[in-house]
């Protein structure tokens, strides 16, 4: 695939995302990885309006060669990818649901969401909490870090998830998944729950395993 079809390809996912009310405002950010680097979603930007031509470009170090300067929250990006070499996209965003399951009191952080549905477990898997921590402070890299080697999705205390594919589309759909189920969470609490047996989720991993 091109670098022109990968940045349009960015936009478009992006202003989905944006116009099914996933992000919102200039929140949420996208990465895919190159051969010889990075493209990701420029800071300040709106995921709604995203300017093919105006992505940022980064080298393997992580260096600003064309475009605008990338999303504030990159450092999330490259620690991510620095623990799961065969990710080829990550989707970080603060969608309503995943970012209110994030500030609950009585969650498990090993596993914040029950395995409600096959989807899932077979696009998400098991997803923990990673502590909060103020915006732009390195010690959530850190954190994200520990966690990437063993889960290509970690919900961020009071924030949001970050989710890494093997492929954009990937990362979306996974995205995606994580918010709807996000969404069942919530609108089943209280209510006594059939979610899936850990018979049945071992059977999925087994069928379905993660390969990047």
């Amino acid at each position: 695939m091109t670098e022109s079809k990968q940045r349009e390809d960015i936009a478009r996912l992006a202003q989905s995302l944006f116009d099914r009310g996933l992000t919102f405002g200039s929140s949420g950010n996208i990465s895919v990885r190159l051969e010889d680097g990075w493209l990701m979603t420029p800071t300040g930007s709106s995921m709604g309006a995203i300017d093919p031509a105006r992505i940022s470009r980064l080298d393997l170090a992580g260096n600003l060669l064309s475009g605008d300067k990338p999303t504030k929250e990159s450092f999330l990006h490259m620690a991510m990818y620095g623990r799961r070499p065969r990710a080829g996209a990550i989707v970080h965003l603060h969608s309503t649901h995943s970012v209110a399951v994030s500030c609950m009191h009585d969650i498990d952080h090993r596993d914040v969401l029950p395995p409600l549905t096959a989807y899932y477990v077979m696009r998400v898997g098991r997803l923990p909490l990673i502590p909060y921590f103020a915006p732009g402070d390195l010690d959530l890299a850190r954190a994200v870090e520990e966690m990437a080697s063993d889960h290509h999705a970690v919900l961020l205390a009071n924030h949001g998830p970050v989710v890494a594919g093997k492929s954009l589309e990937d990362a979306v759909y996974a995205t995606e998944e994580l918010e709807e189920t996000a969404k069942l969470f919530l609108a089943l609490r209280g209510m006594r729950t059939r979610p899936l047996t850990p018979e049945q989720v071992a059977d999925l991993e087994r069928r379905f395993p993660s390969d990047f």
